[in-house]
């Protein structure tokens, strides 16, 4: 019967039928045909293909895909495909097929023709270019083409990422475009040597971006030849080094803060072995550069000390930074130094910590400046004592005849009731109470710097104390109207009586001092939350602000007009210690010009 073949792939320019595979088949399959340049490709005589179904060739995946060709051919169509095929010997490779239908006299299709070709070189060869493709895309680094007429070829990613230019921008214009004026030169090198086939390696030079900015890198170009061998053109590689030189402005920077620092700063291995030694650390010590490097750092250390450094080695081997660590060293000349020393880790480029950097810090001022300051204070608190156990003294001493003259004064005042000069006497009574006040005032500091000032509680009403100090101050004066408001009938608390009035008197006497133009004195007492609250107000010249804080600190005069009144500055001291003892709290307020609030508060009877 004879056949005829309705189609012919081969192409007789691109290959020679010698190299053809031509495969004959059946309609299910079966090889009819199978010639030589089969035999040597597939590794199977014709002997033993021809019977066998195709399916021989291939991998299951594969021959599904096999299948569905084979079924368009039988319906008539000529198809042109690409399928990775296995040998006899299981070695795989890639067949380009061309198959069409044959057909017998009356056009009925009875079988394949299949006309194939070894295209594994060529498919290996397009997976290299891919992955040499790939890795041209994603290189960091700009690669370009171009020809040996200086026009741009090709352009990547880090091409444009480089120098700001696209690749649509870059392609087809002279390499010219990235090239400084200055730097032209350069490249008519460039090209001579590129004739000549050499390869240029690592050569570092400026080049310009889209953006008018300087680019400094490391250029490697390589001649680019045809199948004969002639360069026909040229790859560059131009790798960005502007960091290697931020780098090395950074060291040099570095190295300028730790040549001119003024603390001593110095590194070292891990066995104490001394690796750098700026100029600091010479003028602390003592030792040159010189003289310490590749010594133990025992060089510096007091030996009753030479346990910090083990302890500091440990610390550092484990990654941890030592901060301001104070210490002492010794210089060369024998002398301490009181340091404060910081440690840091080393570390290489792989992150092993393989030494530590120290900077020690000269503190021996602020050292002589505390022992100083700390020998002032222990003589200032004993001069305190001696001042303290004086005023007892003296308070005690002076209050016996104190006592006496006013018992005199009152009898002498008595017997010249009628004499027009017992206004000198009363003169002279009035003094005596207020050298009396001051003696106890200065009576209850000492009490209260030495923690004695003791307290009598009882349980009494406020309001009957408030009223009785109201009635007795409004009884003396007839400039001041003393105003009482207590939202309680009963305030019941409980602390030294004594103590209390003092406190009401002196803050009420206080208002009426610096009120010299009378007016009026509200006293307020009432409860909140758990504290009993009192605040005595007056209309008098008031209180810098600047001197709120300080007034009710021992011996503290307020300044302005108020230090024209007369006063020794304790008592609103000792009634806030009064107040303080009791567990209570003082405070003021107050406006120049438009008078003053004193408050305080007790917690309420239980």
């Amino acid at each position: 019967m004879k056949l005829e073949a309705s189609g012919d792939c081969r192409d007789t320019e691109k290959m020679p039928f010698p190299s053809e595979v031509t495969i004959g088949l059946k309609s299910d399959g079966t090889i009819f045909g199978w010639n030589n340049t089969a035999e040597t490709i597939f590794g199977y005589p014709a002997i033993e293909a021809v019977g066998q179904n195709i399916s021989i060739l291939f991998t299951k995946k594969n021959f599904q895909k096999e299948c569905e060709f084979r079924n368009k051919i039988l319906e008539g169509n000529t198809e042109h495909y690409e399928l990775p095929c296995k040998t006899k010997s299981g070695k795989s490779v890639f067949i380009s097929f061309c198959s069409f239908p044959i057909k017998d006299k009356t056009g009925i299709i009875i079988g394949i023709s299949k006309i194939a070709y070894d295209i594994s070189d060529q498919k290996e060869a397009e997976e290299r270019q891919a992955i040499l493709a790939a890795i041209v895309d994603s290189s960091d680094d700009a690669i370009i083409g171009k020809n040996l007429n200086g026009i741009i070829t090709s352009w990547n990613p880090g091409a444009t990422n480089l120098f700001g230019y696209t690749k649509e921008e870059a392609v087809g214009q002279p390499i010219s475009l990235i090239i400084p004026k200055d730097c032209l030169v350069e490249e008519e090198l460039i090209i001579e040597n590129l004739r000549k086939g050499e390869k240029i390696e690592h050569f570092e030079t400026v080049r310009m971006a889209k953006d008018g900015s300087e680019k400094f890198i490391s250029l490697t170009v390589s001649p680019i030849k045809n199948r004969v061998g002639e360069v026909i053109g040229a790859s560059k590689i131009a790798r960005d080094i502007s960091y290697r030189d931020n780098d090395d402005e950074k060291k040099a920077i570095l190295a300028s803060i730790v040549s001119s620092s003024d603390d001593a700063i110095i590194s070292k291995t891990l066995k104490g072995i001394i690796t750098s030694w700026n100029e600091s650390a010479h003028r602390m010590f003592g030792y040159t550069e010189q003289e310490a490097i590749g010594q133990h750092i025992s060089l510096i250390i007091p030996k009753e000390r030479l346990g910090e450094e083990t302890r500091i080695i440990e610390s550092v081997t484990k990654g941890q930074k030592i901060d301001h660590f104070e210490t002492v060293r010794v210089a060369k000349d024998g002398t301490e130094r009181y340091i404060s020393l910081t440690v840091s880790p080393i570390k290489n480029s792989r992150g092993k910590i393989v030494g530590a950097s120290k900077v020690a810090r000269d503190i021996s001022l602020r050292i002589e400046a505390e022992k100083q300051r700390n020998l002032y204070t222990e003589r200032l608190q004993d001069l305190n004592k001696y001042k303290d156990d004086f005023m007892v003294m003296a308070s005690h001493e002076l209050k016996t005849p104190l006592t006496v003259i006013m018992a005199n004064l009152q009898i002498l005042h008595e017997m010249m009731e009628k004499d027009e000069n017992s206004i000198f006497v009363k003169k002279a009574v009035k003094q005596v109470d207020k050298l009396s006040e001051l003696i106890g005032n200065l009576l209850d500091v000492s009490k209260i710097q030495a923690g004695k000032l003791a307290l009598k509680p009882v349980r009494f009403d406020l309001n009957v104390l408030l009223l009785d100090v109201i009635n007795n101050f409004q009884q003396g004066t007839k400039t001041h109207q003393i105003v009482y408001k207590s939202s309680n009938k009963k305030i019941m608390i409980t602390a030294d009586r004594e103590r209390m009035e003092q406190v009401v008197i002196n803050i009420i006497s206080n208002a009426i001092k610096y009120s010299r133009k009378a007016g009026e004195i509200t006293v307020d007492v009432y409860k909140k939350d758990q504290e009993i609250i009192v605040s005595v107000k007056d209309e008098g010249i008031g209180i810098p602000q600047k001197d709120i804080e300080n007034i009710f600190l021992r011996f503290y005069r307020v300044s302005g007009s108020a230090s024209s009144f007369s006063g020794s500055g304790v008592g609103l001291y000792i009634t806030s210690e009064i107040i303080k003892s009791h567990g209570g709290k003082i405070w003021a307020e107050s406006k120049m010009g438009m008078g003053s609030v004193f408050h305080f508060s007790l917690p309420t009877a239980k």
